[in-house]
C-alpha cells in the first residue's frame, strides 16, 4: 500500500551522492502527495545549479517502484534551499549566504569574464547572485555588464547612506568604476585601494544573496589579505590558462588561499581559453595555447578541476560589447560555462557540510 511513510520508508535508501547521506535523514524529502498510484513529492536541494538532478530523480523513482508499488507514476519536483556554514556574528554581509573569490595569479587570464559568466550561470539556475569587483585598479565589470557610466543609487538605512548596486541581468554588481569616470585612472597606494574594498563591503547594501563572487585583482597582495582579514570567504576558484607561465603564477594564488596562514578552501581550478573551436566545425578542437596545464595545476595541489572554457569569438566580443557570452553566446561555451558554474555550486555544498565553519582569517604578523 502506498502512504507517506512507505514512501519515506523507501527514499530513506536513497543516498545524496556529495553530503554520504539519505535525502529523508538530511530532511530533503517534502510534500508528499498520494492520489491513487500517483505520488508526487520534492526534492529540496542544497543548490539551485546541483548537476545531479537527474540522477537523484531516477534515484528517487526506482526506489519507490521497487520498494513500495512497481505500477507507482512517480513525479519527484526540485527546490533549493542553498546552504551556509557561517558561523561568524554576521556584521558584514550578514545577508549572504556564500563568498566566492575568484582569483588568479597574473592578468589577462580571463578571470572577470569567468566572474561575469559564473554569475549569469548561477542566477539562471534560481540562485540569488552579487557580483563584486574588487580589481580596483582594472575594473572591467561595467564593460561586460554593460552599465560603463552608469550611477548607483543611494539609500538611508539607519541614519547612513548606503550604495545599491546595480540591478543588471539578473544580479546585483558593484564595482568601483561606477563610482569614477572610466577616463580617470585609479593611482592609489595599497591602503587606499584595501580601504576602497572594505567600503564595498560595509557601505553596500547587498540584500539577501545565496552567492557573492568577489572578482579580485591579479596576484597575492594587499587587496587578498585585506578581503580575507574583513569577510569570511566560502571558497577561492583559481583561474588560470593552459600554458606554464599562466599556471607557474597560478600556484601562488593557491598556496596563498591554501597557506597556513589563510586557509581558505580551494573549491577548484578553471582553465579558460583552453582550446579553439570554430564555429563551422564545432566537434573540433584546437590547443592553440597548450593542453591541459589547469588539470596538472589541480592535480598537483589535490584540488577539484572545475572544467574548461573554450576561447571563442562570442565569449570575446560578448566582453567588449556588454553582451555576456552565457546570455549571448554559442551553445559550445554556454555548456562549457554552465558545467563550471554547476561543479562551484555542487563544492560549495561539500564544503559546507564537510569543513570548519566560514570565518574571518586572523593574520599575525
Amino acid at each position: 500500500m502506498i502512504t507517506k511513510d512507505t514512501i519515506l520508508k523507501a527514499l530513506s535508501n536513497v543516498q545524496e551522492p556529495d553530503l554520504g547521506k539519505d535525502l529523508v535523514t538530511l530532511n530533503m524529502v517534502k510534500d508528499i502527495e498520494i492520489d491513487g498510484l500517483n505520488v508526487s513529492f520534492t526534492v529540496v536541494l542544497t543548490t539551485p545549479a546541483c548537476p545531479l538532478k537527474d540522477m537523484i530523480r531516477g534515484a528517487c523513482e526506482n526506489a519507490v517502484k521497487i520498494l513500495v508499488d512497481k505500477n507507482a507514476l512517480v513525479t519527484v519536483n526540485f527546490t533549493a534551499d542553498v546552504v551556509s556554514n557561517r558561523k561568524d556574528n554576521k556584521m558584514v554581509l550578514p545577508n549572504v549566504k556564500n563568498i566566492i573569490a575568484v582569483g588568479s595569479g597574473k592578468g589577462g587570464v580571463g578571470k572577470s569574464t569567468v566572474s561575469v559568466n559564473l554569475a549569469l550561470a548561477l542566477a539562471k539556475e534560481g540562485a540569488k547572485v552579487g557580483l563584486m569587483d574588487a580589481d580596483i585598479y582594472g575594473p572591467s565589470i561595467p564593460i561586460m555588464l554593460g552599465i560603463r557610466g552608469e550611477r548607483p543609487m543611494m539609500k538611508e538605512v539607519d541614519g547612513k547612506g548606503m550604495i545599491i548596486p546595480i540591478d543588471v541581468m539578473g544580479i546585483k554588481a558593484m564595482s568601483i568604476g561606477l563610482l569614477i569616470d572610466d577616463k580617470q585612472a585609479v593611482v592609489w597606494r595599497g591602503p587606499m585601494a584595501s580601504s576602497a574594498l572594505k567600503q564595498f563591503v560595509t557601505d553596500v547594501l547587498w540584500e539577501e544573496l545565496d552567492y557573492l563572487i568577489i572578482d579580485l585583482p591579479p596576484g597575492t597582495g594587499d587587496i587578498h589579505l585585506t578581503m580575507v582579514q574583513t569577510i569570511p570567504v566560502t571558497g577561492a576558484v583559481i583561474v588560470t590558462t593552459p600554458q606554464d607561465v599562466a599556471v607557474a603564477d597560478a600556484k601562488k594564488a593557491i598556496m596563498m588561499f591554501d597557506g597556513p596562514q589563510i586557509k581558505v578552501p580551494v573549491l577548484g581550478v578553471v582553465e579558460n581559453m583552453a582550446y579553439f573551436t570554430p564555429a563551422e566545425l564545432p566537434e573540433n578542437k584546437y590547443y592553440i595555447f597548450g593542453q591541459g596545464g589547469g588539470r596538472r595545476l589541480a592535480d598537483q595541489f589535490e584540488v577539484p578541476f572545475l572544467g574548461e572554457i573554450p576561447i571563442t569569438m562570442s565569449i570575446r566580443e560578448g566582453g567588449d560589447e556588454g553582451k555576456p557570452a552565457y546570455l549571448n553566446g554559442d551553445q559550445i561555451s554556454i555548456a562549457a560555462i554552465d558545467k563550471v558554474a554547476q561543479q562551484i555550486a555542487r563544492n560549495i555544498s561539500i564544503r559546507n557540510a564537510n569543513l570548519e565553519p566560514t570565518k574571518v582569517v586572523s593574520i599575525m604578523n
